[in-house]
């Protein structure tokens, strides 16, 4: 006879309670529990859903809604996966040295100091940053005291519901380019083993004491470290605008941009203070629509040089620019080349992920340094060995690797206050530093489509569809290759995703989001400015952009989901 489906749920649900260290969350299950056996529709639906497995740990670490239950962030999935590190570690080397950070998200205090008793107890050497502080902090940190391991509990840029628990490697359990950079295989699938294997929570040993609570100083090292590395140009003067999105990376960009001569500094008041409901923004993340419109117009009534913008746990950078039509936020492609040409050298290492633009490719070539695609994601580009600057299209920077090796949205706002300065002096924007590199390199036009999803097993077959069928023609052009990703094109390991190529230089990638219900495509069209005066580069810009507008129209048809 087949057990009750709904049964079978209720006991894990029971189980869970009687094992969940938050008494909070045995509360809130106590009561989804009870309804749902009297009958109540929604609330069985909602338990089916925070038991429809384990949150998964992966390269990405953890990061989900922020609630009880085994698919969700709380205390109990926390105490496992730092229970889980520690027997990694620990099996691995003598008392390994583990580093802790924290944004100001709901639950984070709880999940750092969790974390620190469990790592602990388990016999590791636990470090705890000072205070919440941007993700940045952490990698420095890792790197800075020759961590094995660190954990930053943040969920980034995600709405204010979510929390997560990010795990980079470092010392001795990863080789130099890959100390103070996030996890990847094999580690995270050897983690997710150890944390299957942990046993009951009510076994699990916890120290009361026994950690270091780091103090300033680790601020001040990483301030003074981003400072040498960075260098920023002199100049006039700029007036900058600058908005944290509520998160923790204010305090510490405006000290590194008063330490390095920027004075005409002014916040967004309403966004300047770490505040997990993001009660302005509903996605926190300076890359969607409206998110800047805040500091933007702070920047408009204030006569602003640029805008500077850090997501909340500020490992990433936006920036707007004033023109002749208001400010424009620069793409994440426009602002990596930017940052990499200002960065590069003969004999100098970019870096990109493959779905960013091959502007900087060209940047390369044209300054006879070395270029290297990576998988998307920092803790690819990270690893390039001997890197001098890696970016990827989705705002994120690497401008100091042998400070930060991960992106960094301080370090790059620092870099970006630094060239407005200097080309303040001339009489110039980054608009014209971007005409000077168009007119080198072409015109390099990028733009996404995304299809979100509520059905992820549409995703694959969307992929599937394409594989078998794939476009003729793009943006009227026709389809002169289609490479499988999947294959370990350009050197990498295999992955997930499909890159068309036309007849005219466009190129479009495909793939699946890593961390969200999404389906991606990277559109991007490159065009000769043959005559370097301003007319003849609007003309080409202007078609760039009509081209690059039907590319998208066609790859929105082509990856539809119905």
């Amino acid at each position: 006879m087949n057990a009750d489906p709904s049964q079978t749920l209720h006991d894990r649900v029971r189980t869970w309670i009687e094992d969940d260290p938050e008494a909070r969350d045995r509360a809130a299950l106590e009561a989804l529990l009870s309804a749902a056996t009297t009958g109540d529709a929604e609330a069985g639906q909602e338990l089916a859903d925070r038991f429809s497995g384990p949150l998964e740990f992966g390269t990405a670490g953890l990061r989900g809604v922020v609630a009880a239950g085994e698919h969700r962030m709380n205390r109990a999935v926390v105490q496992r996966a730092a229970a889980g590190l520690g027997a990694w570690s620990t099996q691995r080397f003598e008392r390994p040295r583990v580093v802790i950070g924290l944004d100001a998200r709901h639950g984070s205090r709880e999940f750092a100091d969790d974390s620190a008793a469990v790592l602990t107890a388990a016999g590791c050497e636990v470090l705890l940053l000072p205070r919440p502080l941007p993700t940045p902090l952490l990698a420095f940190a890792v790197r800075r005291y020759a961590a094995d391991a660190g954990v930053m509990v943040t969920a980034s840029h995600n709405p204010a519901r979510d929390n997560g628990y990010k795990v980079y490697l470092g010392g001795r359990a990863a080789p130099e380019e890959g100390r103070g950079v996030q996890i990847v295989p094999p580690a995270d699938a050897e983690i997710a083993a150890c944390i299957a294997a942990v046993g009951p929570l009510r076994d699990l040993p916890l120290a009361t004491q026994g950690w270091t609570v780091l103090g300033e100083e680790v601020v001040e090292d990483y301030l003074a470290a981003i400072t040498d590395a960075v260098r920023p140009a002199p100049g006039r003067d700029p007036r900058i605008v600058v908005t944290p999105m509520h998160g923790v990376g204010g305090p510490v960009l405006l000290e590194a941009l008063r330490r390095n001569g920027f004075h005409d500094v002014h916040v967004v008041p309403e966004q300047a203070d770490p505040d997990p409901e993001f009660p302005t923004v509903p996605f926190p993340n300076p890359e969607e629509a409206g998110a800047l419109d805040r500091a933007v117009a702070l920047a408009q009534r204030l006569g602003a040089d640029v805008v500077l913008a850090v997501d909340p746990d500020a490992d990433r950078c936006c920036v707007a620019v004033p023109g002749p039509e208001g400010f424009t936020t620069l793409s994440g492609d426009d602002l990596g080349r930017v940052l990499g040409d200002e960065l590069v050298a003969p004999g100098a290492v970019l870096a990109c992920s493959v779905v960013s633009s091959q502007a900087l490719t060209a940047v390369a070539e044209r300054r006879g340094a070395r270029f290297a695609s990576a998988l998307t994601g920092f803790k690819w580009i990270a690893r390039v060995p001997d890197l001098t600057f890696g970016y990827e299209e989705a705002i994120g920077y690497c401008v100091a690797p042998e400070v930060v090796r991960d992106k960094d949205g301080i370090s790059a706002s620092l870099l970006v206050a630094g060239i407005v300065r200097r080309e303040l002096a001339a009489g110039r924007t980054l608009h014209d530093v971007l005409a000077d590199l168009d007119r080198a390199d072409g015109v390099h036009l990028t733009a996404p489509v995304t299809i979100r999803v509520e059905d992820l097993s549409l995703i694959p077959a969307t992929m599937a569809r394409l594989r078998a069928a794939p476009p003729t023609s793009l943006g009227g052009s026709p389809v002169t290759s289609v490479e499988d990703l999947a294959d370990g094109l350009d050197g990498l390991p295999p992955t997930d995703g499909l890159r068309f190529r036309t007849a005219d230089g466009t190129r479009v990638v495909v793939r699946p989001s890593g961390t969200e219900p999404k389906l991606k495509a990277y559109c991007e069209v490159v065009a000769a400015v043959t005559d370097g005066d301003a007319g003849e580069l609007g003309v080409v810009r202007a078609a760039a952009r009509e081209r690059l507008s039907a590319v998208t129209a066609d790859v929105r048809a082509v990856v539809a989901i119905d």
